[in-house]
């Protein structure tokens, strides 16, 4: 028997509202399946389950603001009996019916008062919906039963609901009654006390030092160069993927950098997942976190940036993309920043941030020219590393991107 709480969502998150289940009592899970959605201030998330089982009992209700911790959900293992909560309720109502004697005719009043219960749906009749299209589809007034999804499993996305309510309706005659407009202004300023929490925490509990670096990158330009001119278009690497790569082979020099501080001890992480920082249409900044990038192939790292960017941008994240992320990479470049100073997020113990490419004086051997030269950055925990660390993992970069074939 176990229990599936309201997990936290990142350093700043103290509640979140449940907007809906995935799963009814009685279904299988397995590691990894949605089973829910829960609104933050930072967006939807859809919530993932950790563990095999079947559902026992839903505690808590759609719509409810519940904080970190709470539990949401009863669970067992396969083939385990059920709870003993659940079979004693069970037994309860069994037993309670069956000691309250039947009404005689006679004597049942004229009108019986009943419970409205909602129509049971038909499995024709269900329709699976992402959080975000059921939460557009209510402001705008769309009714999902018209709408097609072209999602999983004819799931209805975010884009599916706004075709539908940009396409003429033929039985409209009379003007759509006015559909309140989601406060944008409230969304960010949620957004920003959430950011503002956390990097309020980071610079009172952190005792940052910060590290620079210039990095000749005409080596790993000329490559993804020659890489890209063997490829489609829709198939060609970006610089952010090469860096991103990097950044991994270079934890694997310095792994103090890959991990967390939490209970006043540093605990380093085996596996590398990189928070990639993504600004959202909305306005604000998210961090979810890209898996096992050392284990990932070049284009298997692009693909899975791309599909991190669209979904970040269409609320479509999962919980563990929220909570796995053991460093954070920000790349300011395409802005023309030069340098990036990167604020920690908790409990990660660094950051790493790169400016813009930019062609300048470069002296190698007595000779002056011009090369691409990219600045890079680390903001890391004076507790759990120092300094001479923090240069040996910036070293260990440049050296991999002088050799950026290897990756």
């Amino acid at each position: 028997m176990s229990e599936f709480r309201m997990p936290s969502l990142g350093a700043d998150m103290e509640a979140g509202t449940l907007v809906e289940w995935s799963v009814q009592p009685g279904d299988r899970v397995k590691r990894g399946d949605i089973i829910a959605a829960v609104e933050t201030e930072k967006g939807i998330i859809e919530i993932e389950v950790f563990e095999d089982g079947v559902i026992d009992q839903l505690l808590v209700q759609p719509g409810k603001q519940v904080p970190v911790g709470t539990v949401l959900a009863m669970m067992h293992a396969a083939g385990e009996p059920l709870a003993p909560a659940a079979a004693t309720m069970e037994a309860a109502v069994a037993q309670q019916t069956a000691a309250t004697p039947p009404v005689p005719p006679a004597e049942r009043p004229a009108v019986e008062v009943t419970q409205a219960r909602p129509p049971v749906a038909t499995p024709e009749q269900r329709v699976r919906v992402s959080p975000l299209a059921r939460r557009l589809a209510a402001e705008l007034g769309v009714d999902l039963q018209r709408v097609h999804g072209t999602g999983p499993h004819g799931a209805i996305e975010r884009a599916d609901v706004e075709r539908a309510a940009a396409a003429p309706s033929a039985a409209a005659t009379a003007p759509a009654p006015a559909v309140a407009k989601p406060d944008t202004a409230a969304l960010q300023m949620g957004m920003r006390r959430a950011i503002a929490a956390a990097m309020a925490r980071s610079k009172r509990e952190i005792p940052h030092y910060y590290l620079e670096t210039r990095i000749d990158m005409s080596q790993a330009l000329r490559w993804l160069e020659a890489e890209n001119q063997k490829r489609s278009i829709r198939e060609r690497l970006l610089p952010a993927v090469v860096l991103l790569k990097a950044v991994a082979r270079a934890l694997g020099e310095v792994p103090e950098l890959n991990g967390y501080w939490i209970e006043d001890r540093h605990q380093p992480q085996e596996a590398i997942h990189i928070g990639f920082a993504i600004a959202l249409r909305q306005g604000g900044l998210i961090a979810p976190a890209l898996h096992h990038v050392d284990l990932k192939s070049m284009d298997e790292l692009m693909e899975a940036m791309r599909d991190l960017i669209m979904r970040a941008r269409a609320g479509r994240l999962r919980s563990s993309e929220m909570t796995d992320a053991t460093i954070t990479v920000t790349n300011l470049g395409d802005l023309g920043v030069e340098t990036v100073y990167g604020v920690i997020y908790p409990p990660q113990v660094a950051l790493i941030g790169f400016g813009r490419i930019m062609e300048q004086p470069w002296a190698e051997q007595g000779m002056l020219g011009i090369r691409p030269v990219l600045t890079a950055t680390l903001a890391a925990d004076h507790r759990a590393t120092d300094g001479r660390r923090g240069a040996q993992f910036l070293d260990a970069l440049n050296r991999v991107l002088q050799r950026v074939e290897t990756l």
